[in-house]
């Protein structure tokens, strides 16, 4: 098989600038706008950041029908993925525009409507993007070689944007326009990586040919999911990994403020989170050549959720040594990322012979459906935490003291929380067969 040029895997990798950036920054400092800038109430907050994800339940099964019937009839995917980069920056930057004269409610529901716009402008994009390998090459190591240089990016790019953008709301002093720099750098970058994939890597995908567009529908991926084992294992432990890690990054801030006491410790815990990655990312893809991708996915997984749970230390004696542990997590979060990404090609390509034709769009709406759902869920689950402990939201540049209840609560949310989704996600991913992971 012919390797494919760099060219196209860059370009295809360049996506994940765009991905990774909207996929952690949301999840990362999106409730604590809510909570510590506009001052909505946790539980409110919870509801607000949840909404928008759950509305993609619905619309990316939809976005992935009309992205299949797109390439069914012209061969690319490349019209909705450029829609979804152009639209995407607006409505972002005004999800952190909140005018100062609105109250908590006003603030809630302005934040409401803006990120709503942004998850189903990214999700015009996200939803073809995910899809391109299975038409980028049919060869099983190939699309490995694909994924891992992707998810290189990845790693860099939640580096870069995850330890930088707060950095520089908090250069501007963290208040209403440090949060709209933050945005606007931010969502320039992103957008420059979804038009560069765009560009390179969707535009020499292969076409798809023998499939009539009119038998499309995105009733598919749910029928896909009822009926085939794999993709349902695969796709319900990649949502329960998903809502783990957004629940860890969603009380990094939390943690650093109320538990270090150091609200600078977020880029520490962060890059000690996601660095990792760069390092270990030609480690997991040998594990995966040699022991096969569910063997990888195992021992990512539990390694990630042995370091989870062993920050639940943090309750009785906080300090530097959570840093050393948030990196053993983030090793197992780099095979957590890589492996699921990995096998979901094969799948679609079981799924599309058994039903004899291109099932690649709407596989892939349901999938990231899910993916977005566990992001947002994280959040809004870690939220949910905080309102049961007792913790009091801020405004402006004050600093609401905690009680010891919600420094626990604090605790243990971003520690034993993720550490049994993931136990959870294992016990699932222990009946996923060997035969399609090679």
């Amino acid at each position: 098989m012919t390797s494919l040029p760099r060219r196209v895997v860059g370009g295809y990798a360049a996506g994940s600038v765009g991905t990774g950036g909207f996929g952690v920054l949301p999840g990362l400092v999106l409730a604590y706008y809510l909570t510590d800038t506009l001052g909505v109430a946790a539980l409110i907050a919870s509801i607000v950041v949840v909404i928008p994800k759950a509305i993609d339940v619905v619309i990316n099964p939809v976005i992935g029908a009309i992205s299949d019937r797109a390439a069914a009839a012209t061969g690319t995917r490349t019209r909705l993925m450029r829609l979804g980069a152009f639209a995407l920056v607006p409505a972002f930057i005004l999800t952190f525009s909140t005018p100062q004269s609105f109250g908590p409610a006003a603030a809630a529901a302005w934040v409401l409507l803006f990120f709503t716009l942004s998850a189903v402008a990214y999700a015009c994009f996200q939803v073809p993007y995910v899809a391109l390998p299975t038409e980028l090459t049919p060869d099983y190591n190939e699309r490995t070689r694909l994924i891992s240089v992707r998810i290189a990016v990845l790693a860099l790019t939640i580096l870069v944007i995850g330890a930088g953008a707060p950095a520089v709301r908090d250069a501007l002093g963290g208040g209403a326009v440090g949060y709209v720099v933050m945005a606007v750098a931010s969502v320039a970058l992103i957008a420059t990586g979804m038009t560069v994939a765009t560009s390179f890597a969707a535009t020499r995908a292969r076409p798809v040919t023998g499939t009539d567009a009119t038998d499309l529908h995105h009733r598919d991926a749910f029928t896909a999911f009822t009926t085939n084992t794999h993709y349902r294992i695969l796709l319900t432990v990649y949502v329960l990994q998903a809502l783990a890690s957004a629940v860890m990054l969603a009380g990094a801030q939390y943690v650093a403020t109320y538990v270090l006491e150091d609200k600078g410790a977020l880029t520490i815990v962060f890059v000690a989170l996601v660095a990792p990655a760069l390092l270990v990312m030609p480690l997991w893809v040998r594990v995966g050549v040699r022991q096969g991708k569910r063997a990888g996915l195992l021992a990512a997984s539990v390694l990630f959720g042995v370091a989870a749970l062993g920050l639940s230390g943090a309750v009785a004696a906080p300090g530097p040594w959570m840093f050393a542990l948030v990196a053993i997590a983030g090793v197992g979060y780099a095979g957590m990322q890589t492996f699921p990404l990995a096998m979901l090609p094969d799948v679609i390509d079981e799924v599309s012979q058994d039903r004899g034709r291109d099932q690649g769009g709407a596989l892939s709406g349901l999938w990231t459906a899910g993916e977005t759902l566990g992001l947002a869920l994280g959040p809004g689950v870690y939220l949910l935490v905080l309102a049961a402990t007792g913790f009091v939201s801020s405004s402006g540049d004050e600093t609401a003291q905690q009680t010891d209840l919600a420094r626990t609560g604090i605790s243990l949310g971003f520690s034993v929380l993720p550490a049994l989704l993931v136990a959870v996600s294992v016990a699932v991913l222990l009946r996923y067969e060997r035969k399609t992971t090679q």
